[in-house]
């Protein structure tokens, strides 16, 4: 599991400079501005969100002497290796269609490795619990790359470009070692089942199946509830906290009390089912958010305790929906009899960035109806609006997918029923 999960590290390395870093640095210090650059990787995104559908159908379709995931990992590290050396390290001279052409190569190279490899993941293991901890371990290497990539600015100082081709080169070397690694020492299954279902037997499955669509929709409102807090990170500590010296090491410490609490959710998986202890997760959250609103100017050791009290519920968050993803796909192959793993996680990670755009799109248009300016003197009015943009809203969305997923109906005893109908005993 620990090799299988090795490529979840670079792959985190590279998201917070593409995130965070990237577009402030084409817009000042490259002087491509920020209209530009927002245009640009608006445009990369929808071409990425696409592409997962796509490439979850060819790795559901592939036939090779390495198996069905293995190949498009590894051949996703090329793409994805050059592109961010060429996107972080860029020459002096560049313009919007240099940022455009790398960006869209580097995300093809992206969806080329995950959407194959969380599909590899879930038909690592049949078994309820198995999945869980093979999630666990991959999205545990998914908050270390992150938490390397958050502490490295930390040692290098304020330098961004000094930051940007250090975890580039980090990332770059790296992710192929990985892959390389991960691809010698794992197993890719090959599927019982060789028919694949004509495209309405497949469409018809896809739409009945409910648990898959309670899932998703559970999993769609949770999105977008840690979406807003994670836009309006940066504003909140710095306007509402007013400690922006601060930020680096308060995301340090939400992630690194992720990683800690993964075992936690995982054991309690095991006594309360997996939608239990998400939904409990969930709960946890919202609790600790609804303090939120009462702090303010200079409150930092009160927002520090709620870095790591809400970082506890990223642990959940990562693993314990995927790996029920993976349990639905068991229902799809009872009906149509194919393995169309890549399919769902394809859809699942389109969910995932659909969330995160519709954070961003609720938050800054209610932020600016509300008066607030990034730069600038903001009154009670404006401050109050961040604030509830922060914490309010995300623990409604919350509650409510907590209700959403409560009453799962694929607990561990009914996905044993679904493998014994499919033949199978759990491996």
């Amino acid at each position: 599991m620990i090799a299988y999960a090795l490529p979840a590290v670079p792959l985190a390395l590279a998201t917070i400079p593409l995130y965070i870093y990237l577009p402030a640095y084409y817009a000042e210090h490259v002087g491509l501005g920020l209209a530009a650059v927002g245009a640009v990787l608006l445009g990369a995104r929808l071409w990425d969100m696409l592409t997962d559908p796509l490439l979850g159908l060819l790795s559901d379709h592939t036939k090779s002497r390495l198996g069905r995931r293995k190949p498009w990992v590894m051949a996703g590290a090329v793409p994805a290796t050059l592109a961010i050396v060429m996107l972080f390290m860029p020459p002096a001279g560049v313009g919007v269609w240099y940022l455009l052409g790398w960006s869209l190569l580097l995300y093809i190279g992206w969806t080329m490795i995950v959407v194959p490899h969380q599909s590899w993941g879930a038909e690592l293991s049949d078994d309820y619990h198995q999945r869980t901890r093979v999630s666990a371990f991959r999205e545990g290497a998914v908050i270390l790359g992150t938490v390397m990539a958050t502490g490295l600015p930390l040692l290098l100082g304020a330098d961004t470009s000094r930051s940007m081709s250090t975890l580039a080169w980090t990332a770059a070397i790296a992710l192929p070692l990985c892959i390389l690694v991960t691809a010698y020492a794992v197993a890719d299954r090959a599927p019982r089942e060789t028919a694949q279902p004509d495209w309405h037997s497949a469409w018809h499955a896809l739409t009945s199946n409910r648990p898959f669509r309670r899932l998703l929709l559970a999993y769609l409102i949770n999105g977008v509830a840690n979406g807003l807090p994670a836009t309006l990170f940066l504003l909140y500590v710095g306007h509402v906290i007013d400690a922006p010296q601060d930020a680096s090491l308060l995301l340090f410490v939400y992630l690194v009390s992720g990683i800690l609490a993964i075992p936690l959710w995982v054991a309690l998986s095991y006594r309360l089912g997996k939608h239990r202890a998400w939904a409990t997760a969930m709960l946890w959250v919202s609790a600790v958010f609804a303090v939120v609103p009462f702090l303010g100017m200079g409150n930092v050791r009160a927002f520090f305790a709620v870095c790591i009290l809400s970082g506890i519920g990223l642990g959940a968050d990562l693993v314990l929906p995927t790996a029920m993803q993976a349990d639905v796909v068991d229902l799809d192959r009872l009906q149509t009899g194919a393995r169309r793993t890549g399919l769902y996680f394809a859809l699942w990670s389109m969910a995932t960035k659909l969330a995160l755009a519709a954070a961003v799109g609720i938050a800054f248009p209610l932020l600016d109806l509300a008066g607030f300016v990034a730069v600038g003197y903001n009154g009670p009015r404006a401050l109050t609006a961040l604030s509830s943009l922060y914490a309010m809203l995300p623990l409604a969305f919350k509650l409510v997918a907590a209700a959403v997923v409560w009453n799962f109906p694929l607990g561990e005893t009914a996905q044993t029923t679904l493998l014994r109908e499919l033949g199978e005993e759990p491996a």
